[in-house]
């Protein structure tokens, strides 16, 4: 006789619950939603964010304010963003240096694996190989070659140990079978300047970062880190033609929210992201920055996470790269 009543009892929980969780995404936003951005002004982490908080206020029909919390590689940021409410009103990006932070650095104040609920990979882009146009290479074999006669001679810079252009350079050292010599900077910039001097060979980069320069003729793009070619560089070949197809490494931006965030109001967001994609203008600015729509659904958002903070994990390990 006791079944039948707690069975009851369960389904009216379950149904007050979900009826909750409803009224809750129905109910949502109800007051301005705040977006952590773990880097500074005018980056390309930075620049998406800005666009899409302004499309998610649009369709929302609430104030969505960016909030720059930098410091620590990114990690300031999303240890701030752990710690707030899992409420739907405090939101984050991720991007590629999040996973590759769960393994350079040791003592995290959050758990990269646990700490967010994804809600869409928004957008990404490749990086792309550059070389000073002193260096006689015109092709990713050529480069090869080249580095494999006169080790001595080719330099790679990054915007320092374990950022994501020292960990480009160090996988394609792997794939390609080269031992081209590491140079660290302090910040990509700098090792862009000394790239554009000659001081340093070549650097693999984001393609927004190097765009500029590659249309003005000051570096030679040999290689798009992607699988298929781009549209803002159309007449480079991609990782896979060259015969590197492991070098198919993608900037990527990402949303996401604190573990716990009710599923209704994460779906609700994603519904509103994604659809922000479809919009002409967007589109046309994202083609600006040489970014690739995704939109993804947050189990693939999550599975990306995943997937590139194992892939970093073992490309760190195999470079001898120590967490600090």
């Amino acid at each position: 006789m006791k079944q039948p009543w707690i069975t009851r009892l369960f389904g009216a929980l379950l149904a007050f619950c979900l009826a909750g969780a409803a009224s809750a995404a129905d109910d949502y936003p109800s007051h301005p939603i705040n977006i952590i951005v773990p880097f500074s002004v005018g980056g390309a982490t930075d620049l998406v964010a800005r666009l899409e908080a302004k499309a998610l206020g649009q369709a929302l029909n609430t104030s969505v304010v960016v909030e720059n919390r930098t410091g620590g590689g990114g990690v300031i940021g999303w240890g701030g963003a752990a710690r707030s409410a899992p409420d739907g009103y405090t939101l984050l990006t991720l991007e590629m240096s999040y996973a590759i932070a769960a393994s350079l650095i040791k003592s995290l104040p959050y758990d990269p694996d646990k700490a967010f609920t994804n809600i869409t990979t928004l957008v990404q882009v490749p990086h792309v190989l550059v070389v000073h146009p002193s260096v006689p290479a015109k092709t990713v074999q050529e480069f090869i070659a080249l580095v494999k006669a006169h080790p001595d001679k080719y330099f790679f810079g990054s915007g320092g140990v374990g950022t994501n252009t020292h960990l480009g350079g160090e996988l394609f050292n792997s794939l390609a079978g080269v031992k081209m010599s590491h140079i660290p900077f302090r910040g990509a910039g700098a090792a862009l300047q000394d790239l554009l001097a000659g001081r340093v060979q070549a650097m693999i980069t984001s393609v927004p970062t190097a765009l500029p320069q590659i249309r003005a003729g000051k570096l030679r793009a040999l290689m798009v880190a992607s699988d298929h070619r781009i549209e803002a560089l159309p007449d480079v070949p991609d990782a896979k033609e060259v015969g590197l197809p492991g070098m198919n490494m993608q900037f990527w931006v990402g949303f996401a929210a604190p573990a716990g965030t009710p599923r209704p109001v994460v779906d609700k967001l994603n519904a509103a992201m994604v659809k922000s994609l479809q919009s002409p203008d967007m589109r046309a600015q994202l083609k600006d920055l040489a970014l690739e729509p995704v939109g993804s659904t947050p189990a693939q958002a999550a599975k990306l996470v995943q997937d590139e903070i194992a892939r970093w994990h073992a490309v760190m390990e195999k470079a001898g790269i120590k967490p600090e």
